[in-house]
């Protein structure tokens, strides 16, 4: 269950279009949607104690800024029969570049994400499989291209802090600047 911070102490941060601050009333209305995804404008007006038409414009200018990215649902990948979770980093042919090497690792849906990184590797990515022997198809699959050199795997074995952005969020809405 989310914890709904107590958001009280914050000091209010004016909002601006162009800028990236929230101020206290986006932080509470993330934390709410982030608690019940399903609830509507309306009924997050009524909670949050302001008019419906100031949440609608609160949303729109949080996705038009990119702060919300989606309204879908969170799906575990175990509850899908993908209990094995790895981190792979990835070694690239600097001659092919990023982009195809990319392009060929969205063709592989067990693929969850993919970042450029620093450091001994040039990609890390975030993949899913049903057993171990099934990563090892995976595995097999991205490195299969070409443009990949080789790859370091890391299974993990549990989730210590799952994704999170609501403490992210509180401190962003009492950040002074």
């Amino acid at each position: 269950m989310v914890k709904l911070h107590n958001w009280r102490h914050f000091r209010r941060v004016p909002v601006s279009i162009l800028s990236n601050e929230i101020d206290v009333l986006d932080a509470r209305l993330i934390s709410l949607l982030y608690a019940e995804p399903r609830i509507g404008v309306l009924e997050c007006s009524r909670r949050l104690g302001v008019a419906r038409g100031t949440v609608q414009a609160r949303l729109d200018r949080l996705a038009a800024r990119g702060v919300i990215r989606g309204h879908g649902p969170d799906v575990d990948p175990a509850a899908l029969g993908y209990a094995v979770t790895a981190f792979v980093t990835l070694e690239i042919r600097q001659r092919f570049g990023h982009d195809p090497v990319s392009a060929h690792l969205s063709d592989i849906p067990e693929v969850l994400e993919v970042h450029t990184i620093t450091g001994s590797g040039d990609l890390l990515c975030r993949m899913v499989a049903r057993s171990n022997a099934d990563l090892q198809r995976v595995i097999d699959r991205v490195m299969s291209f070409e443009g990949i050199l080789r790859s370091s795997t890391i299974i993990a074995l549990a989730s210590q802090i799952p994704y999170r952005v609501l403490p992210l969020v509180a401190a962003a809405a009492a950040d002074d600047r």
